[in-house]
């Protein structure tokens, strides 16, 4: 019903900002872990938008980006996660972070996720695991790598070889991805050096 609002951010709050748009006031729930620190009052801001209709009242929640809204689309899908727990795990998880746990059965990680067991996370991975895959995965996060930072990367197939050796060695999807990213990239740097470099990270 409602694709995206933009407007201006009137107030930040512990679960929700408050986003004026054509003379109204918008509750919207976000996930706040993930986006308090890029929301400030004033702040003119464009949110894509989920309606949530209940019997007693009608909900929006909303995220910065079109990727986080479908990945969240995608949770409401799973048997037993509604819009509230949804909403928990995208505020401890970004959707590539969420992804590559998926990818690698990693139920640890998505158990951290607020309000998230380890029965949830097991059902979790086995509803949404046909729905990603690893290539994509790479895809989407090298994209979002350069939105932030502006800047071109021709790295994908490196950092898709060093991630997926990192997993065959035993280590976690979401864990290989966070001891690569914080490895500085050359152009021209080699799958073997950046797998050396990345194993330093996992301790």
């Amino acid at each position: 019903m409602i694709a995206y609002i933009k407007g201006t951010v009137a107030e930040v709050l512990e679960d929700r900002v408050i986003l004026e748009a054509g003379n109204m006031g918008y509750n919207i729930f976000m996930p706040m872990g993930a986006v308090e620190h890029l929301l400030h009052k004033g702040q003119e801001v464009k949110i894509h938008t989920y309606l949530n209709v209940k019997e007693e009242a009608l909900q929006l929640f909303g995220f910065l980006t079109r990727d986080d809204l479908n990945t969240f689309k995608l949770l409401l899908g799973v048997n037993g996660i509604g819009p509230k727990a949804a909403l928990g795990i995208l505020s401890g998880l970004t959707a590539d972070e969420l992804r590559f746990a998926v990818l690698a059965d990693d139920v640890k990680t998505i158990s951290r996720a607020p309000g998230i067991g380890k029965k949830t996370a097991q059902k979790l991975i086995l509803e949404l695991k046909d729905k990603f895959n690893i290539q994509e995965a790479l895809e989407m996060k090298a994209e979002h790598t350069q939105t932030v930072s502006g800047e071109e990367t021709d790295l994908t197939d490196v950092k898709k070889e060093a991630i997926e050796a990192l997993t065959a060695l035993g280590y976690s999807g979401a864990d290989a991805l966070r001891a690569v990213k914080k490895v500085e990239l050359a152009p021209d740097m080699s799958v073997e050096t950046l797998l050396k470099q990345a194993l330093k990270n996992m301790f």
